[in-house]
């Protein structure tokens, strides 16, 4: 996009520091991508040209850098002694405001709020509930697969994976509405200005805090094989966990599991729907839709969060100086065509899989496998019932970038018919 079209020329930037070159300096703004009403993975890879550098400077969401590589991103995340999470959201005043632990932490006063959240998410855990989310998933499905058609996003995406948190943190469906405005507002904050933007932030951080801690008072010290109570009562360095870190740890938990899945199944059914040729590898081999699952979370990385220069370096090439903020849009790791041939397209039979979608080092994801098995199942059943599928006629599906980006719009439909489970 030209620099001087209206829509950038009404955006707030801020002029680079003496230490970034001119040559490093791109217009992006990881809330407004150019190209987004094409995709927002899209738009992203027309950032990663075959010569941008692996590092570039952006004047918007208060000024910042990007890794454009996936080699990049990955050492970011896997270096927290160089780079620190004590502000892991752009724009900076965003990332001050968020107060979520243990993704706000380092090591090693971040390990054992780490343990904490592993002790409820680990893999064997996460097994034992597979019949519950495979019910829930079957049920869903099963509502609407007579019709003929749904709205993916209202009556699937947000529903399941919400419904399945909700009942693994003993908390009421009611609360979903509630509680997804907030993290809609933690992810993607309102505001044209980054110090709007902080506020927007802080507003819902401090409604998570709000809600969350009654909910604490009442779980503290009970014997419930709830999340949240197996989690809240786990010793920190032998004491109760304080007030202040469970507000953050409760919150974090609601914040992932109520908004991170629930959008990257909306962008994985729009591309299936557009490319019925995978569904058909999908249905004819079980074990390759299995496998194929983790394709699918390469190819539809929705997390951009930042790390902090913890003091000035040289770094692939480029200075950065403390306080720097590095932007990691995960969507450039799974699209890296140095590391994937022919990124764009989901290969069920692509080896050597990489990516950061669930990041990595000591903040690799704690929900990855919840979220592996809840889109593997959501998978099995749905192919079962609704063996093939197409986007409607004419439907244009709204994209939104932000720390996590959305979709919204996908009007699926397919002939009515009911395949047996």
């Amino acid at each position: 996009m030209n620099a001087e079209t209206p829509k950038t020329l009404e955006k707030h930037r801020v002029s680079p520091p003496p230490h970034v070159p001119a040559d490093l300096i791109r217009e992006i703004d990881a809330y407004d991508l150019d190209g987004l009403e094409a995709g927002f993975h899209e738009a992203w890879k027309r950032v990663q040209q075959p010569d941008t550098p692996p590092l570039v400077w952006t004047p918007f969401t208060g000024g910042h850098w990007i890794a454009t590589r996936g080699m990049v991103i990955d050492e970011v995340y896997r270096s927290p002694e160089r780079f620190s999470s004590r502000v892991i959201w752009v724009p900076r005043e965003a990332g001050e405001a968020y107060d979520m632990v243990p993704t706000k932490l380092d090591p090693p006063e971040h390990t054992p709020y780490r343990k904490a959240i592993d002790k409820g998410l680990n893999l064997a855990e996460i097994r034992k509930l597979e019949e519950q989310i495979r019910t829930i998933a079957v049920e869903i499905i099963e509502s609407f697969a007579d019709r003929g058609s749904c709205d993916f996003g209202s009556e699937f995406s947000t529903v399941f994976p919400v419904r399945v948190f909700l009942a693994l943190a003993g908390l009421p469906m009611e609360d979903a509405h509630k509680l997804g405005l907030l993290a809609n507002e933690m992810t993607r904050p309102s505001g044209k200005t980054p110090e709007e933007q902080g506020r927007s932030l802080e507003t819902a951080n401090r409604g998570f805090f709000e809600y969350v801690a009654p909910i604490i008072a009442e779980r503290r010290g009970g014997s419930g094989t709830d999340l949240i109570t197996r989690i809240l009562n786990v010793e920190i360095d032998g004491k109760p966990m304080p007030d202040d870190r469970a507000l953050g740890l409760v919150s974090l938990l609601l914040l992932g599991g109520l908004d991170t899945v629930v959008n990257f199944l909306g962008f994985m059914m729009i591309y299936l729907a557009r490319h019925p040729e995978t569904v058909a590898e999908m249905r004819s081999d079980p074990l390759k839709l299995q496998r194929g699952v983790e394709e699918l979370f390469r190819r539809f990385a929705v997390v951009s969060d930042a790390r902090y220069v913890v003091a000035d370096m040289e770094f692939h090439g480029t200075q950065l100086k403390e306080g720097d903020l590095i932007l990691l849009p995960t969507a450039l790791h799974g699209l890296d065509d140095r590391q994937h041939a022919d990124p764009m397209t989901v290969d069920l039979s692509r080896r050597d899989v990489t990516h950061s979608t669930f990041a990595q080092g000591p903040h690799r994801c704690a929900g990855m496998h919840l979220a592996r098995l809840e889109v593997t199942v959501m998978l099995q059943e749905w192919l079962a019932r609704i063996p093939e599928f197409r986007l409607k006629d004419g439907a244009r599906p709204i994209y939104h970038s932000g720390i996590v980006a959305a979709v919204e719009n996908i009007p699926l439909e397919w002939e009515r018919q009911k395949v047996s489970a």
